[in-house]
């Protein structure tokens, strides 16, 4: 019986691969997660908001922010004396769309799997 499996869709081009590596790399420290939930619920928020009621260090929660920052999911402005951190929406949209492709190959190779099985 011939089998009638679809084709899966191509991965992004290595560019794309690389960048969404950088952005998941920096979402996979507990830390920075943590700071990216703070940073979100409470909108553009000071360094020594962040770091008030933990025990991290300024000098470590500098350094998270400065990767995120330099992922692109995080943005500083001056204020006065002081840099408020803010999310930059469009990083996570990029993220949000990368694992939409992730998620439409693996339904695509559940898909040929039950084929398979069913034939």
């Amino acid at each position: 019986m011939a089998s009638k499996r679809t084709s899966a869709k191509k991965v992004a081009p290595s560019s794309s691969l690389e960048v969404s590596a950088d952005l998941f790399a920096a979402l996979g420290d507990e830390t920075r997660l943590v700071l990216l939930r703070e940073i979100a619920r409470s909108g553009p928020v000071s360094l020594a908001r962040l770091t008030e009621h933990t025990e991290v260090t300024r000098q470590a929660v500098t350094k998270h922010l400065r990767v995120l920052e330099g992922t692109g999911l995080v943005e500083s402005k001056r204020d006065g004396r002081e840099s408020l951190w803010r999310v930059k929406d469009a990083r996570f949209e990029q993220a949000k769309r990368y694992l939409a492709l992730i998620e439409r190959q693996w339904d695509d190779a559940i898909d040929r799997l039950k084929t398979l099985i069913e034939e």
